[in-house]
């Protein structure tokens, strides 16, 4: 009645791309710098090791063991239940605002099919600075301005023209409707609801080409990349170490929060998605496979990067590290933005670009959408688990229900001050109730079922796979992957700021309402406790 992969690959394919999102391009490379280069490698390697990996193991086996969503797989511990419904929470939160990236990319793949690409030059448009200069220095045409303040064309176009941000005074002033966006949202919406219509019988098809044509394109990208006069500067930068990093905590929190991002642990997509595998399948290979492929996808994208970016410098006959700096300023401004700032400037450096500008912007739109399968696949196993009399039956109906439920939450990110409402999601909805949702998650599974049946967690796996886990998994379970996590949670805590957005700084009832966001998630642990002992 639920439904099962047609093959291993399927599995693997939707772990991988569920695993390998938008995070391993932008993110990973801007850490990578801001960390020390090649030195980060090492702390980032230890966390996968002690804590992404083990954490990883713990939630496909449970999946995979039950054979049920995240909510009706706590059956093995009953009390806990509430750990099921925050990751529920946590990806129905992340849902909504992920859609929006996707949204963006369709906004932007579209406006590639022009004659010339629309971020290429700002004079004579609405959405430009006051003041207008060109030269053929770089890009085609590069305004000198921009290059004093060191920020593209491309950011104004993404800023004043694409999200209107210019409009809003704030997170107060939604603005109008952008409704060129609303409808590259509901176009989103419409392609997640027709892949997931028969759940991972339609997803398990889609995914050998959203999880493989990434890799397709990152590959094309990096030869040209390679090709360009500079590259070998930025690769150098990127690859060499920085000894020094490596003494401080900050270095090893963000080696550890991209492991346990990037894995997408504890949203509960992985839990769904094995909870759809053959009962002897051998998730001890499978654990080993996504997470080193999606490590070294990683690694792989930042020396796609960096080689454009040593490009850049050449250009702008500016230092490597300047250049990086550049982009270091726009994901600190942006965060996500990223990829719609700098990517395109380094596209329109390729022969052809409108091709590789809708090239890129559709791998974006893959990239985005295999995570996004995994947590909207998530909510709906979930409740079709835990209500199957009530919710089975009607599947279609109800998926249709969940994404149109996720697409009216969206608008109010594609208005005129949606950004901030954006970032407000991209901040809060899987921060801190997720860290701590993972701490509580690998204690009960570890400690609660040791106490309790002695090992059951080793005990069905063995059921599964044929043999024991060894003791590098054992240790890490109940020692080490708890006090890491434990570690992020404390250092976050202390070192925690407002959020802001540039220059803006959200107002306190903002930063309240993300707090609760974040919260949420945790708060249906304890809730869950007092209404089952009731």
């Amino acid at each position: 009645e639920r439904g099962m992969w047609a093959n291993q690959a399927e599995f693997l394919l939707s772990c991988i791309g569920y695993c390998v999102g938008l995070g391993n391009v932008w993110r990973f490379p801007y850490l990578a710098y801001d960390n020390g280069g090649g030195s980060f490698i090492i702390p980032y390697l230890i966390m996968l090791t002690f804590c992404g990996i083990p954490l990883f193991m713990i939630e496909l086996a449970l999946g995979q063991f039950s054979g049920y969503g995240v909510i009706t797989a706590w059956r093995a511990s009953p009390i806990f239940k509430g750990i099921g419904y925050g990751m529920m929470v946590v990806s129905f939160l992340v849902a909504i605002y992920y859609n929006v990236i996707i949204a963006w990319s369709l906004f932007y793949m579209f406006a590639s099919f022009q004659s010339v690409l629309p971020w290429t030059s700002s004079c004579g448009k609405d959405w430009n600075v006051n003041s207008c200069v060109q030269t053929n220095v770089t890009f085609g045409r590069i305004n000198i301005t921009m290059v004093k303040h060191k920020l593209p064309y491309s950011k104004h176009y993404f800023m004043n023209r694409v999200l209107r941000i210019n409009k809003s005074e704030g997170i107060g002033d939604p603005g109008t409707v952008l409704w060129d966006l609303v409808l590259c949202l509901l176009l989103a919406w419409l392609i997640v609801f027709f892949c997931l219509i028969k759940g991972v019988k339609s997803s398990g098809k889609v995914v050998y080409f959203t999880a493989t044509f990434p890799y397709i394109i990152l590959i094309i990208l990096l030869v040209r990349g390679c090709t360009l006069d500079g590259a070998r500067r930025g690769i150098v930068f990127y690859v060499t170490p920085k000894w020094d990093k490596l003494r401080t905590a900050k270095v090893w929190k963000d080696a550890a929060t991209q492991i346990f991002y990037s894995l997408g642990t504890s949203f509960g997509g992985l839990l769904t998605f094995a909870s759809y595998n053959k009962f002897r399948n051998n998730i001890y290979r499978d654990t080993l496979i996504v997470a080193i492929g999606n490590c070294a996808t990683s690694v792989f994208a930042g020396f796609v990067i960096f080689s454009v970016i040593g490009h850049m410098a050449y250009k702008l006959n500016l230092n490597v590290e300047d250049v990086s700096k550049i982009v270091a300023s726009i994901f600190i401004f942006l965060g996500p933005g990223l990829a719609f700032i700098i990517y395109p400037e380094a596209v329109s450096l390729l022969p052809a670009p409108q091709l590789w500008s809708i090239l890129f912007f559709f791998m974006l739109l893959t990239l985005g959408l295999d995570s996004q399968f995994a947590m909207v696949e998530t909510v709906i196993t979930g409740f079709m688990d835990e209500f199957p009399k009530l919710l089975r039956p009607y599947k279609t109906l109800f998926t249709a229900g969940i994404c149109t439920v996720c697409f009216l939450m969206g608008i109010l990110m594609v208005t005129e001050g949606g950004l901030y409402w954006f970032e407000l999601y991209n901040w809060y909805s899987a921060y801190y109730g997720l860290l701590i949702n993972s701490l509580i998650l690998s204690i009960v599974a570890a400690w609660g079922f040791f106490f309790t049946y002695k090992w059951r967690l080793v005990k069905d796996i063995k059921m599964m796979i044929g043999f024991n886990p060894n003791w590098y998994f054992r240790i890490n379970w109940m020692f080490i992957t708890p006090g890491l996590l434990l570690f992020v949670i404390i250092y976050s805590g202390i070192n925690s700021v407002p959020i802001s957005v540039g220059g803006y700084v959200y107002p306190k009832w903002a930063d309240d309402l993300g707090l609760c966001m974040s919260v949420t998630c945790v708060a249906l642990i304890p809730i869950y406790m007092v209404y089952r002992i009731i």
